[in-house]
């Protein structure tokens, strides 16, 4: 048996702006695919003999993941949320815990959701090869083919070969100097660390015993405390947030005597920069990569990026300019991966635009952020059929509701009433109200909001199906 276990909980900071703390890159369209990443993920798997995937992610994007997992009609699968990151360590745990309890034992393929691979076929081979080491006792990661001296990733030194499927690993290596990287891809016997691993779940538990007991205790008891909603494991906050932070390659994999390799080279790529989206990404004959809606004149080898509005360049080369409907990045490609000093400049500035996009997720739809001033705030509000929105108050503001289409399904006071199209309602200051749509077409209506104080925090909820406090 072949459980994937996917992991989701990044938050992609370096590729600002399309990728925000709320909304990170996983679960974001980074190409001209129709998936998200994390989609693009889970899609590869198909022709792989394997039981619906687990997904480890946290609780401010369980709708994201969840409606995403709706998409690829994957009703089977398990949303486990972690209730703080403590790295890849102890989130793996909680998932070969949890599958040890329902299974007894199945071999994992621990995947993350932000990495690109172009050969599905090289990689389904690579996976094959993994399953009799993994069904031996071996902890197996996946080395990638390097293709140039990375001194951005680890390494992974092979030793002797094992039944022709793969090899033993003599060791793990830190980010190299580019010197010290050129030596390694001379050598032809060391291999990029892709971050993906097979073994059994029983045997990954009882190497993190061995060598993290900590790390097992608190996960065992962060279990026992658990919850079920729906498709989603809830683990106990209190008990989890005890756990000492590591990653499976500090905790296990370079201490484990059961370290095996097995080479992948099918194009792959971690995506952490917008310079490494447009090394990977299909390019003009100027060396252009242009997604969205994109004009350029004596422009080359440039990474343009469009979500909402037209991007026209001239006389320009070696950039990076993405735009989305809140913010604009414009940057030369080599410094691509110093996007992160943008992010600390907002932090330090009380800015909130690497937090969440100026379009909202919500579990009922989505809301856009039109225009804000000092005492107002008009947002385009979505709602899908049947959905609704939490029974709540708020303490500062006023809110008007302009239905565009559809039909909506008011709760005002003690009074509940239809408003549909050309239609609109008034919500006082202090009033409990809900918002529901009752038909099967989305509900689209304008929202203005009016008082002292319009922040999100502003919100009392009595009352939610969703389940959010």
């Amino acid at each position: 048996m072949l459980i994937p276990i996917v992991m989701a909980g990044g938050s992609g900071s370096r590729l600002w702006p399309m990728s925000r703390q709320l909304n990170p890159k996983q679960f974001l369209r980074m190409t001209d695919s129709s998936l998200s990443m994390l989609q693009s993920t889970i899609n590869r798997l198909r022709g792989l003999n394997i039981k619906d995937p687990y997904l480890i992610c946290n609780e401010q994007h369980r709708f994201i993941a969840a409606e995403q997992l709706r998409q690829l009609d994957l009703v089977g699968a398990r949303i486990l949320l972690e209730p703080t990151s403590r790295s890849t360590a102890p989130a793996i745990a909680l998932a070969a815990l949890q599958i040890v309890s329902e299974f007894e034992d199945a071999n994992l393929l621990v995947l993350a959701a932000d990495h690109m691979l172009k050969d599905v076929e090289t990689f389904h081979s690579s996976v094959r090869d993994a399953i009799p080491l993994a069904n031996d006792g071996k902890l197996v990661t996946f080395g990638i083919v390097p293709t140039s001296p990375e001194s951005g990733y680890g390494y992974i030194e092979r030793g002797e070969s094992i039944c022709n499927l793969g090899f033993s690993v003599r060791r793990f290596v830190e980010k190299p100097s580019q010197a010290e990287a050129a030596g390694y891809i001379a050598s032809g016997n060391f291999f990029w660390n892709s971050g993906m691993f097979m073994f059994k779940a029983t045997r990954y538990l009882e190497e993190l015993e061995k060598f993290h007991p900590d790390i097992l205790r608190v996960c065992r008891e962060a279990l026992s405390r658990s919850s079920q909603d729906m498709n989603f494991t809830r683990f106990d906050l209190g008990t989890f947030s005890e756990c000492p932070e590591s990653s499976i390659d500090y905790a296990v994999m370079e201490r484990t005597s059961s370290a095996a390799m097995v080479p992948m080279d099918a194009g792959w790529s971690d995506i952490g920069s917008w310079s490494a989206l447009w090394d990977i990404s299909e390019k003009n004959l100027e060396g252009n990569v242009s997604i969205g809606d994109v004009i350029t004149h004596e422009t080359k080898n440039s990474y343009v990026h469009s979500n909402s509005r037209l991007i026209a360049t001239l006389g320009v080369e070696n950039l990076v300019i993405i735009e989305t409907k809140d913010a604009i990045l414009v940057a030369n490609k080599d410094k691509a991966q110093d996007v992160k000093e943008i992010i600390k400049g907002m932090k330090s500035s009380n800015r909130h635009e690497h937090i969440n996009h100026r379009e909202v997720s919500r579990p009922w739809g989505h809301y856009d952020s039109i225009d804000t001033g000092t005492r107002y705030q008009v947002k385009r509000i979505t709602v899908q059929p049947g959905a609704k929105l939490s029974v709540q108050m708020h303490h500062h503001r006023a809110e008007h509701w302009i239905v565009v289409s559809g039909t909506a399904k008011v709760t005002n006071g003690s009074e509940t009433y239809l408003v549909t199209e050309n239609q609109s309602t008034y919500i006082p200051v202090g009033q409990i109200h809900a918002l529901e749509n009752p038909g099967v077409i989305p509900l689209e209506l304008i929202e203005v909001q009016s008082g002292t104080y319009l922040g999100e925090d502003d919100i009392v909820r009595l009352g939610d199906k969703y389940g959010r406090a």
